[in-house]
């Protein structure tokens, strides 16, 4: 994304709540990322009840692609309309249009019906997901603020977890049309408490909006996905029609390419692309989407028909693929963590998931449940080793003013591939499904017709009528499966190509961060992401070796208690215009007798003046002061590469990132001191 070179405003300083207000502001973002992130995989086991009640089994893919394509476009937009009206109006409003869609879905009397609904769910999904990480940012503590966006990047991983499964529990003790309806209440009280609790803040900058870029982006992925879905089934792949949306979305996504081109603020900066390591992840980002939704879509399927379950427990059966996941996703983020090196970890990955695509295309009816379930977690654990690391290794490669928009790129990507590979996998599905069907019906003449289209009535034949319908889905599920596996092995060649650079200490310290792995849409904000890398940077840097280490390297003749008292002078005085002890101590909350003689100590060595309450900087202080932000800086450019020191627009940036954290820092000191009443 361009970014001005100029001193950009400086934003209005977040506000310091309560700490009680604080949880209360979390609670209600968490619940609105739960409620997008659930319905990505929610629907999935109760995909054949719904296919059974509507009809349309050749549509029920797209019950998952609309969503995900809706909301790949929202989470663009509505990031930016935060910035221009404000996150928590847009945040309410995004709530709405979800509970609308959720409401619309329940209600669905047909499939078309339903995948409208659905794509309006995508719609407000999508927003309350790219809001509510924008709002941690807004209205939590700087110093806390990493173990709550942790936290709330994790919310996808749960949501892989418990969606399926809940998804089952109401398809068979309520109906499927409470896996929306569910949505309703939770969304009314989150919109209640977001009115109470979350305050309203607006960008000092007005974003500027690449509405002509989303939309041919938009219109030419939604017209390859409905080629993909209508050929073959709807209309022949060399009719008019499907030929006439594969042109068009050619066309499109050509307009799209040179709209970017040329854009002040592109959507996907084309130059990104130059970067390998960029298009290397953002490849195997987009395999790793296809494989995962696309198995969690249509694994419970075959569980239903072929094994015989029940959709609550169709979920269950489905954990061990989620269990291998998260597990080599947290595995392959602490060992990327601990040794720097994370090149092995997608070309292994990609390996095992082609292992485990091909393993669950051997499944049949006489497969037993443990063999079915270790091929699920070599599945899992396949996607969980690459997916870990891929946001990370473009994080450690682009400029630090480009973090956000390259993040955004690869979450994009993977969003996209996992609509096509809902797409496709539908299509390879009812495509063999068909043929397979009618041989089997053939076979077993005593099968009434009806009986194959729910898993329910197919569980009531007695079973040597039951078998050749049995065998129809086990062997069209194998088939779907086995034609993915060369795009997993695609993914395998792809990822020998991605490029091993050291990692930036920042970088590192987010490996582990299950929220990396699922990246959830985050602010493309330049600034903002420089802030975060800074801050995750610093957190290394305070007290201890590292300290040390810089106060040794500047030359200077302080000592560390003398250079953490002229810092805390320097900043009061940058930022507020005066220092004063009283200030300084009520902030570490403790008395000002307890520091007087650190800062009398530091005055008699001729570095400040202390007169009364109030704090002044020497010259002999300042320059003491000068050593140590040049040895700050060299530190900073070791540790943050693509940052250049001597770069007029990099420091810029940086002394922007710097009075940003500061000046935060100092709001939460103050309002800390103010309800404490120190």
């Amino acid at each position: 994304m361009t970014t001005a070179t100029a001193p950009a405003p400086q934003a209005p300083a977040p506000p310091v709540l309560s700490r009680r207000r604080t949880n209360l502001v979390f609670v209600t973002i968490v619940l609105g990322m739960l409620l997008a992130a659930l319905d990505q995989t929610i629907v999935s086991t109760a995909l054949p009840t719904i296919v059974a009640d509507l009809g349309g089994g050749g549509h029920m893919a797209w019950v998952v692609t609309a969503y995900l394509l809706t909301e790949t476009v929202s989470t663009v937009l509505v990031g930016k309309f935060g910035d221009l009206f404000g996150r928590k109006v847009v945040f309410q409003l995004s709530a709405v249009v979800f509970t609308g869609g959720s409401v619309f879905a329940g209600a669905a009397n047909s499939m078309a019906m339903l995948i409208a609904a659905r794509a309006l769910q995508g719609v407000g999904g999508g927003g309350l997901m790219v809001t509510a990480m924008a709002l941690i940012a807004d209205v939590i503590p700087l110093r806390e603020r990493g173990k709550y966006q942790g936290a709330l990047g994790a919310v996808f991983g749960v949501t892989t977890v418990v969606g399926p499964t809940l998804g089952g529990v109401f398809t068979d003790h309520a109906t499927w049309r409470w896996c929306f309806y569910v949505n309703v209440p939770v969304a009314v009280v989150m919109v209640v408490m977001a009115a109470r609790t979350i305050p309203a803040i607006r960008s000092a900058v007005r974003p500027v909006i690449d509405y002509l870029g989303i939309a041919l982006v938009a219109a030419g992925s939604s017209g390859l996905v409905l080629g993909l879905q209508w050929g073959g089934q709807t209309y022949a792949w060399d009719s008019a029609v499907i030929i006439g949306l594969f042109a068009g979305a050619v066309v499109l996504l050509a307009g799209f390419v040179l709209v970017e081109l040329r854009a002040r603020e592109p959507m996907l900066p084309m130059h990104l692309f130059r970067n390998p390591v960029f298009t290397v992840c953002s490849t195997l980002s987009f395999i790793v989407g296809f494989a995962m939704l696309g198995a969690l879509t249509y694994l419970p399927t075959y569980l239903q028909y072929v094994d015989g379950v029940s959709a609550t427990m169709s979920g269950v059966r489905a954990l061990p693929m989620v269990a291998g996941l998260l597990g080599a996703s947290m595995l392959s983020g602490v060992v990327v963590s601990r040794t720097g090196r994370y090149r092995v970890f997608p070309i292994a990955g990609m390996g095992v998931m082609a292992l485990g695509l091909y393993l669950m295309s051997t499944m049949g009816a006489s497969t037993g449940a443990w063999l079915e379930s270790l091929y699920m977690f070599v599945l899992g654990a396949g996607i969980g080793l690459a997916m870990q690391v891929l946001t990370i290794a473009v994080q450690n490669t682009v400029p630090y003013h480009e973090l956000g928009t390259a993040t955004s790129g690869v979450t994009f990507f993977r969003t996209l591939g996992s609509a096509f590979g809902t797409a496709i996998f539908g299509t390879l599905y009812t495509g063999q499904l068909v043929p397979n069907l009618t041989e089997a019906l053939a076979r077993s003449p005593g099968v009434p017709p009806a009986a194959v289209q729910s898993p329910q009535a197919l569980g009531r034949l007695p079973a040597e009528l039951a078998r050749p319908v049995v065998d129809a889905y086990a062997q069209t599920v194998n088939y779907v499966f086995l034609w993915v596996v060369p795009v997993a092995l695609a993914g395998f060649v792809a990822a020998w190509f991605l490029k091993e650079v050291p990692l930036r200490d920042s970088a590192r310290a987010g490996a582990s961060d299950m929220g990396e792995a699922f990246a959830a849409p985050d602010s493309g904000d330049a600034e903002r992401q420089l802030e975060r890398a800074v801050a995750s940077v610093m957190r290394k840097a305070k007290g201890g070796p590292v300290s040390r280490q810089i106060l040794d390297a500047s030359g200077s003749a302080l000592d560390p208690v003398e250079a953490w008292t002229l810092g805390q002078i320097h900043w009061r005085l940058r930022l507020r215009g005066d220092a004063a002890l009283s200030s300084i101590a009520a902030a570490h909350r403790m008395p000002a007798e307890v520091l007087e003689p650190a800062f009398s100590r530091t005055a008699r060595a001729g570095y400040a003046r202390l007169e009364g309450d109030l704090l002044f900087l020497t010259p002999a202080g300042e320059a003491e002061l000068e050593r140590l932000s040049t040895a700050w800086r060299s530190w900073l450019a070791t540790h943050l590469d693509d940052w250049d020191a001597g770069d007029p627009q990099d420091r810029a940036r940086m002394e922007r990132a710097l009075d940003g954290l500061a000046e935060r820092l100092l709001e939460e000191d103050e309002h800390a001191r103010e309800r404490t009443g120190v």
